[in-house]
């Protein structure tokens, strides 16, 4: 049995057919742990999630921020943007089964035996695994309500929630916890979210803003925390203790495959239009 972790995927299928084709990906062998972002932006949106949904239990998914808004798009809570290039997916007869099948989804997912937590951005540094691990499921259980789109899709947007506090309400908790296991980059010299940087550190010039895996984390004496989320890194981080997966494919840069156990990266080049 192989592990794979893959970065953002983003409706590039024939990348990531590419990329399983180079390693020999068997479903009945292997797992694949995405990363999340499986949709949006790549032109096949609809045959990646009907993919990956295929693969059952080989497939290990996290919900990235474009997951989630595709919910939200599917509820008209919001309007389609043509460059997500989502319309076919959200026209598909099997639409609402897939819709269902993202809904179940988690926004972190541990590896025991390996001692790796995956999620789509990050993990804040002032949270211990406890405080991780409840958080998101309490968004799973959110989104596995009934009314989970008028109660949480259509709540989530915004960047007023951008600092965790102990006394902050349910509905808070929840808008944080998206915020930051899906859109965190970099944090505040007080630890708040920042939402509006999206470059690399080298080129980032504001002292007040520091990458989320640059500060101190607990959870790093135990564990390898995997994230995609942010491009701009290209998969460079400052630590070992931190994959960065998210290599650019949909801007025509390139997929990235972590093999957990030889701890080797594959990748595969954005392939050309035919």
């Amino acid at each position: 049995m192989a592990t794979y972790f893959i970065g953002d995927i983003q409706g590039c299928y024939d990348e990531l057919q590419a990329i399983l084709s180079k390693v020999d990906f068997t479903p009945s062998r292997d797992e694949l742990w995405i990363v999340g972002d499986m949709v949006a932006r790549g032109e096949k949106s609809l045959e990646t999630l009907r993919f990956i949904r295929s693969l059952d239990n080989a497939a290990k998914p996290v919900l990235g921020n474009h997951d989630l808004h595709l919910l939200a798009l599917h509820h008209k809570i919001k309007r389609v943007n043509p460059s997500d290039k989502l319309g076919t997916l959200l026209s598909a007869p099997d639409c609402q089964q897939l819709i269902d099948w993202l809904r179940e989804q988690p926004l972190i997912r541990e590896n025991h035996k390996h001692k790796v937590l995956m999620s789509h951005a990050g993990i804040p540094p002032q949270w211990d695994k406890e405080t991780a691990l409840t958080q998101a499921q309490a968004v799973h259980q959110a989104l596995s309500a009934p009314d989970y789109a008028s109660q949480l899709i259509t709540n989530m947007y915004g960047n007023q929630v951008d600092a965790w506090d102990e006394t902050l309400d349910d509905q808070a908790r929840l808008i944080y916890t998206i915020n930051a296991l899906t859109r965190m980059r970099y944090l505040h010299s007080d630890g708040r979210l920042d939402f509006d940087c999206k470059l690399a550190p080298q080129s980032n010039d504001n002292p007040e803003l520091t990458p989320w895996f640059s500060i101190p984390h607990e959870l790093t004496d135990q564990y390898t925390l995997v994230f995609g989320h942010w491009a701009a890194l290209m998969g460079q981080v400052d630590s070992p203790k931190y994959q960065a997966l998210d290599t650019g494919c949909c801007w025509g840069q390139h997929l990235t495959l972590w093999h957990l156990e030889s701890n080797e990266k594959i990748t595969q080049n954005k392939l050309k239009k035919s």
